[in-house]
């Protein structure tokens, strides 16, 4: 053998050797996926589903399993949707709503639906014109958190087999046409002043119940001074009776003819009068006055 040959057996055994190594780590590569925290792969073999594979270091064969699919499992938020909605009581509103899922099963996603965010607006369309229908329009401005509640539960029932879960759904506003904005601010309006009248009218009867009642009391006080007031003559006119019993009709009469002494007495210190009129029986009033002080000092 020739040294020519003997170089060519080396060259070609170096090539296939190195061909070798090449193919190996081509296996290599395509045997080892690693998927990451934030995905999984769909892998077919010959158009089939053959596995999903979760995050970290995954092998398939290769030349026969394909990595078809990479899907995010990251917490996905639809677009913001607008959906005209008429209320039990036929008023129309524009409902604004937003809705975030996340992708669990991806081989649902992937083989039961091509277009889940428009699958998803749809549906969540549909459900909120059928939930508003159901209500009155005070009702969907008051229970929004109810009507929220509602439309994330049938969501997540109507999506249940394309592999998703709706983490949270929200009506982000309800929007009235003018005419109705319009006939709900005459409304509020009339609202406002018809609490003022009801103030205004409450007020006036209060008004009148304390001017009632500061009449009753002035009442009943001025009663109860003229009950005192009679109680005193009473007790004053007992006490004169008193005196006449124990006494006799004399001293009741000493204190009369007392009386009329000082009331003459009274007139003449006067310094407005020059002339003193005397009663016919001024005389006898002053003899008598006298006659009983000296019997009782006697």
């Amino acid at each position: 053998m020739t040294a020519e040959a003997i170089l060519f057996d080396l060259l070609s055994a170096n090539i296939l050797w190195l061909l070798l190594a090449i193919l190996i780590v081509i296996l290599i590569f395509k045997a080892v996926k690693i998927v990451p925290q934030s995905e999984q792969f769909v892998v077919e073999r010959f158009g089939k589903l053959r596995k999903v594979m979760g995050p970290g270091i995954n092998l398939i064969v290769p030349f026969f399993d394909i990595v078809r699919h990479k899907i995010s499992i990251l917490e996905r938020q639809l677009p913001n949707a607008s959906q005209d909605a008429i209320t039990r009581d036929n008023v129309l509103v524009e409902v604004e709503t937003s809705v975030f899922y996340r992708i669990i099963q991806p081989e649902k996603t992937v083989y039961r639906i091509r277009d889940i965010d428009a699958a998803i607006a749809t549906t969540v369309a549909g459900i909120v014109r059928a939930e508003i229908g159901k209500m009155d329009l005070d009702d969907v401005q008051a229970n929004r958190s109810e009507l929220i509640s509602k439309i994330k539960h049938y969501v997540e029932d109507a999506v249940e087999n394309w592999g998703i879960e709706v983490t949270r759904a929200e009506i982000l506003d309800v929007n009235l046409d003018q005419a109705t904005r319009d006939a709900m601010l005459q409304q509020l309006n009339a609202e406002r002043a018809r609490r003022a009248q009801v103030t205004e009218a409450e007020g006036s009867k209060r008004a009148v119940e304390l001017n009632a009642d500061a009449e009753l009391y002035a009442a009943e006080q001025a009663a109860k001074a003229r009950r005192i007031e009679a109680d005193a003559e009473a007790y004053a006119t007992g006490v004169v009776a008193a005196a006449i019993a124990a006494n006799g009709l004399e001293a009741a009469q000493y204190q009369v003819a007392l009386k009329q002494v000082d009331a003459l007495n009274a007139m003449g210190n006067s310094p407005s009068s020059s002339t003193i009129v005397v009663p016919a029986n001024a005389l006898e009033a002053f003899g008598d006055a006298f006659r009983m002080l000296k019997g009782r000092s006697g």
